[in-house]
């Protein structure tokens, strides 16, 4: 089980946004490129960064901060927002992003995530970002009548790395995460699944630990550590202990 900081941009600081609303925006740093390293130095073994900007408007908008991000920490960081053209993942990855999240354009073309699942095999996480049970796509603004668990099904015949499922609910909130939903979704796919949104204490990062055996491999987490809820450095001690003890 790994620990994944996120690390969100818009106008080019680093903030989090609370169920997805730009309205409701709290800026936690001025520099992105410092915090990656300071999540790096407590022992972060991938970066999770979003172009809020990006899913906006629909392109990316930060590539030379991300760039920045990328040079500036040891460790390999997945990116997405707003990243809905073949040449958007190219750029992306060129800017040092190992791995690229599809959301919007991957819910709407089936045919695109597969291409670009056979493309770039392995690299190509699908973010699934469920409100209710069911999809929301441009940056969290629009419903769809898609259940999120439909689209995973349908996504797991793909090559993709991951997939990433945040309950848009609880994202933000700090009163845990969705777990049902979570085990429902890892028992759904044969491939890897990254928990998001809520995780807010110690305890929740056990309780997903706890799903592991079911696929779950990683979980992002943002709020809880900007606000203090936890330190990074003691959840990572964590599922680091898990692992020695899974041997």
């Amino acid at each position: 089980m790994m620990i994944i900081p996120a690390i969100d941009l818009k106008e080019g600081k680093c903030v989090r946004l609370l169920q997805g609303d730009p309205e409701q925006k709290t800026v936690y740093s001025e520099d992105p490129v410092e915090m990656a390293r300071r999540w790096e130095g407590k022992g972060a073994e991938f970066l999770h960064v979003i172009d809020l900007d990006g899913a906006f408007s629909g392109t990316p908008m930060h590539l030379d901060l991300i760039e920045r991000i990328a040079k500036a920490v040891r460790i390999p960081i997945q990116v997405g927002g707003g990243i809905r053209t073949m040449e958007s993942i190219v750029r992306v990855l060129q800017q040092g992003a190992q791995r690229v999240i599809l959301g919007t354009k991957a819910v709407g073309s089936p045919l695109f995530l597969s291409q670009a699942c056979r493309r770039f095999e392995g690299q190509i996480l699908l973010g699934i970002d469920a409100r209710g049970g069911y999809v929301a796509i441009e940056g969290w603004t629009q419903p769809t009548n898609l259940k999120a668990i439909d689209l995973a099904r349908q996504a797991s015949h793909f090559a993709l790395g991951a997939i990433i499922y945040t309950d848009i609910f609880r994202d933000g909130m700090l009163k845990g995460p969705n777990l049902g939903a979570l085990a429902e979704m890892a028992e759904a796919i044969s491939i890897p699944l990254i928990a998001s949104g809520g995780i807010s204490s110690l305890d929740d990062v056990r309780a997903i630990m706890a799903l592991e055996p079911r696929g779950i491999v990683a979980m992002i987490i943002g709020k809880a550590l900007y606000s203090g809820k936890f330190d990074l450095a003691e959840a990572v001690a964590l599922t680091r202990e898990g692992r020695t003890n899974a041997r």
